[in-house]
């Protein structure tokens, strides 16, 4: 049979015991619940859609009832809106060409891209078209991601008319985007 005071100094162990180890927790639960936290933040900026073209070309020389063509420079896209589903669309409009009061119609040229490069996430999709004083889309780019570019060499061809008239003929090639 055991001795009542086994007994109390068995319980003052525990008591004891349960104490030191509560005193142990206790600077740990302290701690984490003073653990420092930072809200972190910045700001992603946007921009514009704009187009760089070439100012001049001179698609070169050629005989009445030839095609006169020639890379024009190079186009560019650049897309900076940093939109998360981005579009846009190249058009392509041509006045008449003229040499003083001698005219070739613009429906006598074609544009033709060629290859498109691009940075950044943006689906092309090309159209050669008939020139023509209506503008036509020549370039689309959709399902784009934050910023992208896309840049291209255009080939304009003249199919100069069997009675055209010798002389230097000048156009505008208006092109834009939207």
């Amino acid at each position: 049979m055991a001795t009542p005071g086994v007994v109390v100094r068995t319980r003052s162990l525990t008591v004891a015991a349960a104490a030191a180890a509560l005193a142990l927790v206790q600077p740990c639960l302290a701690v984490a619940a003073a653990d420092p936290s930072t809200t972190v933040t910045f700001t992603v900026t946007s921009g514009a859609l704009s187009l760089s073209v070439p100012a001049s070309a001179n698609l070169g020389s050629g005989a009445p009832g030839t095609a006169i063509s020639a890379p024009i420079g190079p186009v560019t896209v650049t897309d900076d809106r940093a939109l998360l589903s981005a579009s846009w669309t190249v058009t392509a409009a041509e006045t008449d060409f003229a040499n003083g009061a001698s005219t070739i119609p613009a429906t006598k040229a074609t544009y033709s891209t060629g290859t498109v490069t691009t940075t950044g996430t943006i689906t092309i999709t090309t159209t050669a078209v008939t020139l023509s004083n209506a503008a036509q889309a020549v370039v689309t780019g959709s399902a784009g991601v934050g910023d992208n570019t896309a840049s291209w060499d255009p080939t304009v061809a003249v199919n100069v008319p069997v009675g055209a008239i010798g002389g230097t003929y000048t156009g505008t090639l208006t092109q834009s985007v939207a």
